[in-house]
């Protein structure tokens, strides 16, 4: 399978099946342990996220690129803390969602703006570009260029989470893969964290911050990195 068919693979599932099942995990309503685990650990992730860009103290105001936004559960947060959100998502159904979410929390307004599209066709430039969650769908060399892309977007901050991969994240991958199942649609690819960060180097980026969330059914390693 190549990259190209995995993206299709990617857009389609969270158009269709993905998109109802990840919707009930993003959203509040009552779900099984596994879907309420992984909610509360891509949670943590997002709040800490949040807690870093506030500890700054210049949040309001920052031009921010959330990329792959999914139904917005970083996009809104930052939006009510008064940054200037630029969203996107290869699917068109999250974006529908997020803009649906966004209306009822936040009312009408022009703020997070929102845009159906896949990561290598993202332009612009932006104080802040972050990707949480969606190196997951990535194999590594795929993984490189996309963040030398993002990186070609952020003025002076990348923000970006990944499933690491280690011996015991290796291991639990593996045993999962023997269990497939109708919301199962997608590969999951695992990144060796200083492979991430050579990347990261290579492309003019220092690491700042470090992070880890791991539950019982989701795991991600994040990292903030500031030019040099």
């Amino acid at each position: 399978m190549n990259a190209v068919d995995d993206k299709t693979i990617v857009r389609e599932y969270f158009n269709a099946i993905g998109f109802d099942r990840w919707r009930r995990i993003y959203g509040d309503g009552e779900v099984n342990k596994v879907q309420l685990d992984i909610r509360q650990g891509h949670q943590q992730t997002v709040d800490t996220l949040i807690d870093w860009l506030k500890s700054d103290a210049n949040l309001a105001g920052l031009s921010i690129c959330d990329a792959g936004c999914g139904v917005g559960s970083l996009s809104i947060p930052l939006a009510q803390a008064g940054a200037k959100v630029y969203a996107s998502d290869i699917s068109e159904k999250m974006v529908g969602e997020a803009k649906e979410r966004v209306k009822t929390i936040l009312g009408n307004g022009d703020n997070p703006t929102f845009a159906v599209q896949d990561l290598e066709t993202l332009s612009g430039r932006y104080d802040t570009v972050v990707c949480l969650d969606v190196l997951i769908h990535y194999p590594q060399e795929k993984a490189a260029l996309m963040i030398a892309h993002l990186a070609s977007l952020a003025e002076s901050r990348l923000i970006l989470s990944f499933a690491p991969k280690t011996l015991a994240y290796s291991l639990l991958k593996k045993i999962g893969d023997f269990f497939p199942g109708p919301s199962k649609a997608t590969r999951a690819y695992l990144h060796r964290e200083a492979d991430i960060i050579k990347i990261l180097q290579n492309n003019g980026f220092t690491i700042k911050r470090q992070g880890m969330t791991s539950t019982r059914f989701y795991f991600s390693r994040m990292l903030e990195a500031t030019r040099k």
